[in-house]
């Protein structure tokens, strides 16, 4: 992260990443570190496939654990959960409608929170920076490679998320 960024995070993001710091630490690496010791100590480690592979893998978690620490550290947790805000901030579920007619929902959250199935975007993304602060009601535009695209906003909720 760089410095002066702010990391927002919802309270189930953070305990995501510090649920996998924790299993790295305490699970995974330790059972590599003896995984690599066992692999060293019969003797030729140039062609022993353990070795190699136990040293890769211990590099990959010892990175993913630098990465989710200074996540960690620098993540400003935000949790707007059963609020009542009649605007879109971080956190919100919002519910448009395109101007094909089709409806999408998407939930606003951090950068280490995105799901592969774009139902939840980052606070950072287009989409999001478009929908913020707008209300149920309110057409915004959405700057798209094709040309801008109005989103009408249906709906704002603020649930806990998991």
């Amino acid at each position: 992260m760089s410095d002066g960024f702010k990391n927002y995070i919802t309270p189930a993001g953070h305990k995501r990443l510090q649920d996998e710091l924790t299993h790295l630490w305490k699970v995974e690496r330790p059972a590599m570190v003896s995984t690599v010791a066992w692999a060293a100590s019969n003797g030729d480690r140039s062609e022993n496939g353990d070795y190699i592979y136990g040293k890769k893998r211990l590099r990959e978690i010892d990175r993913r654990l630098r990465y989710l620490s200074k996540s960690l550290d620098s993540a400003v947790v935000v949790d707007n959960a059963g609020k009542a805000h009649d605007r879109v901030f971080f956190g919100a579920t919002v519910t448009y409608q395109r101007k094909s007619g089709e409806e999408r929902e998407v939930t606003i959250v951090g950068i280490d929170e995105l799901d592969s199935g774009s139902t939840r975007v980052s606070w950072r993304s287009p989409l999001a920076t478009a929908l913020m602060k707008a209300r149920v009601g309110d057409v915004v535009t959405l700057r798209t490679p094709q040309g801008p695209e109005r989103l009408e906003i249906l709906d704002i909720r603020y649930e806990r998320l998991e």
